[in-house]
């Protein structure tokens, strides 16, 4: 564990260099990407909350501040009254593609390149069966109307996990 742990601060010391000369934090850039990850670029609040761990306040103030940059912005569910979707606004869009250049960066040079192919695999496969173990809502809620589908990080983006828990 401490392995493990040693090189999880590494590689967020890293990416929140990066993600910081855009003026942009790691949990403002898991919302973003988690949201540009899901079908119409937007997810329920509950399920974003489950997917970055965070609780459903401190998910509440993150798409605050996103939705005060123009990142994001909310809109109501039709299906469930109570609650309300966090939606990739054109801004946001715009915003990733700025970021992510440099942050595909710093994954290729601080961790991908650094192992083989069958290596980085490996790795990834174990680092799902763990994750879906301990964080089993972390791909939850994926389609808006038909219910969760996977959006696994590395599937989606081709180069492993990208955005670190908060």
């Amino acid at each position: 564990m401490g392995l493990l742990t040693e090189a999880f601060t590494g590689l967020t010391a890293r990416f929140s260099e990066q993600l910081a000369s855009h003026g942009m934090s790691i949990v403002e850039f898991e919302v973003l990407i988690r949201l540009s990850r899901s079908p119409e670029s937007q997810l329920r609040m509950t399920d974003l909350a489950a997917q970055t761990q965070l609780t459903t306040s401190g998910i509440t103030r993150v798409v605050d501040r996103l939705e005060r940059g123009g990142l994001v912005r909310r809109e109501a569910c039709a299906a469930d009254r109570r609650s309300s979707f966090a939606v990739m606004t054109d801004a946001g869009r715009a915003r990733m593609e700025e970021v992510l250049p440099g942050h595909i960066e710093v994954i290729k040079h601080w961790f991908t390149s650094r192992l083989t192919p069958e290596q980085l695999e490996q790795l990834l496969d174990s680092l799902r069966t763990v994750r879906d173990a301990v964080r089993p809502g972390a791909v939850s809620g994926a389609i808006r109307s038909t219910g969760p589908a996977d959006t696994d990080d590395a599937d989606k983006t081709g180069n492993g996990s990208v955005a670190p828990s908060a």
